[in-house]
């Protein structure tokens, strides 16, 4: 390693500071723009030993854990510089794809804190992972987390000790529901008779409302519930939601305003129906996924709901058969809001359709920026992007993005395949 003196000319999209030294690109992790530091650096990456000379939207971090814990990027800038950092993520990758447009202001959704955590232990040790290391940091607590969670890292350190005979190792996610803690078990494979037991035991003790393991339900003491608009959802064990409530909110209202006044409504990648449960209130919806027991939720939270618009829920594999040009051509709207990857396929058969209104979700926005250029080489035009910011501190943005396409005469369509 050398040690060298470098000016930081920017953050990276990891919250990096980026420097150059001898003409090649130096990542130094936790410098921010402006900053002339001391650090040693070998190849492209560099560990910052001192700061010479700060940065004015340097800040102190809220957290005695940052610069260890691999979970927060950004804790040492100031508010108005991080919201354009995380907001011109977005706009980079956007340009970088060749997609010219206007970024909206970056949505502060962080609201009461997240409601979903993902403890690991490795060892005996139970924490988040260090930064760019496969080390467990064992921390006290997290101050993003929302009150619910209060108990989850205690409750994560009863659990592993339980599993430590395995010598897997073992992620601990936990939900926050109204109905206490919501926990899923990953990695430790299928348990031996003993092992399961002794969950269900200390599921009593510990007063879960939920335990199960890769999916599969040990313990159901209270059925985790939570709101989407009117309607109440039990999501699968170990089903994905949005991290944070408002988060969930923000992005189903930009989802509402994009749609319009839709009258039938394809919600693509649906999950449990965080968009199609709002969506059914003023429109008639089809929701699509691959998740069996994700469909299963939503259907059954639809049934709670009194007066909203048909919503009927389909079981289908997205990439490898999306909805094709023709199938979408009984709807208004679409809605689609896939995993990190995105959806070439799906937006490429969005782009050859007459829809003429599409909803993008993603929480990538380098897959969505590829997928943009897809719907917008097929004629739609692109009206407005909003960056979600859920994860503060970190290099991770959610985003909506609104196209239309000039109205033409629809022809019928053949009925949808399950």
């Amino acid at each position: 390693m050398t040690r060298v003196t470098l000016e930081i000319e920017r953050l990276g999209q990891r919250g990096e500071g980026v420097a150059k030294l001898s003409g090649r690109t130096v990542f130094v992790p936790l410098a921010l723009a402006g900053e002339r530091v001391l650090a040693e650096v070998e190849g492209e990456r560099g560990r910052l030993l001192e700061i010479l000379s700060p940065s004015p939207d340097r800040i102190a971090p809220i957290c005695a854990h940052y610069g260890v814990c691999g979970g927060c990027a950004v804790q040492a800038l100031a508010p108005s510089a991080y919201a354009t950092w995380k907001r011109g993520l977005v706009a980079n990758a956007l340009a970088n794809a060749g997609v010219s447009t206007e970024v909206a202001p970056l949505v502060d959704a962080h609201g009461a804190g997240r409601r979903r955590v993902v403890f690991h232990a490795r060892d005996g040790a139970v924490g988040f992972m260090e930064a760019r290391a496969h080390k467990i940091v064992e921390i006290g607590a997290c101050p993003l987390l929302e009150s619910g969670l209060a108990p989850a890292l205690e409750t994560a350190r009863a659990l592993a000790q339980a599993l430590k005979d395995t010598g897997e190792p073992l992620d601990i996610a936990v939900t926050a529901v109204p109905e206490g803690l919501d926990i899923d078990l990953r990695g430790c494979g299928a348990l031996k008779e003993s092992e399961a037991r002794a969950l269900v035991e200390l599921a009593e003790v510990l007063d879960l409302a939920r335990l199960s393991n890769h999916g599969r339900v040990l313990a159901l003491r209270r059925r985790p519930t939570i709101a989407v608009g009117r309607a109440k959802l039990s999501p699968p064990p170990g089903g994905f939601l949005q991290a944070t409530a408002q988060g969930e909110e923000a992005i189903a209202s930009l989802a509402l305003q994009g749609v319009g006044k839709a009258k039938r409504v394809a919600d693509l990648f649906c999950g449990s129906g965080a968009f199609a449960l709002r969506l059914c209130e003023s429109a008639r919806v089809d929701a699509f996924d691959e998740n069996a027991e994700a469909i299963a939720s939503l259907e059954e939270a639809a049934r709670t709901l009194t007066g909203a618009k048909p919503l009927e829920a389909h079981r289908r594999n997205l990439f490898d058969n999306p909805l094709r040009a023709d199938e979408l051509e009984v709807f208004d709207a679409v809605v689609f809001d896939p995993p990190r990857v995105g959806a070439a396929a799906q937006a490429a058969e969005i782009a050859r359709s007459k829809v003429t209104a599409v909803v993008a979700i993603s929480c990538n926005a380098q897959s969505f920026a590829r997928d943009a250029k897809l719907l917008l080489d097929g004629g739609l035009a692109l009206q407005s992007v909003t960056p979600i910011d859920q994860f503060r501190y970190a290099a991770h943005v959610e985003l909506v993005a609104c196209f239309t396409r000039a109205a033409s005469r629809k022809r019928k369509a053949p009925l949808l395949s399950r």
